[in-house]
């Protein structure tokens, strides 16, 4: 007689102590399905408003003369929204507060806000649209993208400091008006 068959002639541990994992296994099974199941939902939803919001944000860059593409690319296409609206790209770095508990949320949504007033003024809408695209951003990146409304500059961004888009800061401008001087006859005259 070998050591297989005399240890298969007794009754398991698990024989005498049945605790009912079957039940519970296949009650832990059908939880995880739903779950598998919500989740996937959640998922395809998701994705799909992602897909919307991109053609809606393509369309906003067409309009303002930007390259499509340049949406979908995650950083670069703030620094091009940033343009489009008229603020500096280096507000960006603001973003970098957000790692900051209660102030670095304010903060983030002080630009938010900034941000999505400079775009509707920058299309020419109003508050209105301020609010749409700070709660509802893929249905008014939509409705701005698809609709009618004309790209009709930087918004109310003053001169003293507005983004040349070459990373030059325009601090003053000089009036064109003035003919330019010449220093020959200051030079004959000595």
């Amino acid at each position: 007689m070998g050591y297989y068959d005399y240890y298969s002639s007794y009754p398991s541990y698990y024989d005498y102590y049945d605790y009912g994992y079957a039940t519970e296994t296949s009650a832990f099974t059908a939880l995880w399905a739903v779950l598998g199941a919500f989740l996937g939902i959640i998922l395809v939803i998701g994705l799909v408003v992602a897909i919307l919001q991109l053609a809606g944000m393509w369309k906003v860059f067409t309009k303002a003369g930007e390259k499509g593409w340049k949406c979908i690319i995650p950083i670069y296409n703030l620094v091009i929204l940033f343009r489009i609206s008229g603020l500096s790209p280096w507000i960006i770095f603001g973003y970098l507060a957000g790692i900051i508990p209660i102030i670095g949320w304010i903060v983030c949504l002080g630009i938010s806000i900034y941000q999505c007033n400079s775009l509707a003024k920058a299309f020419g809408k109003d508050v209105g649209y301020t609010i749409g695209l700070l709660f509802l951003p893929t249905i008014f990146y939509m409705i701005l993208g698809f609709s009618k409304a004309q790209y009709v500059g930087k918004g109310n961004v003053s001169t003293a400091s507005t983004y040349q888009g070459d990373g030059v800061v325009n601090i003053s401008e000089k009036p064109q008006d003035e003919p330019p001087t010449n220093n020959d006859d200051d030079n004959a005259n000595l």
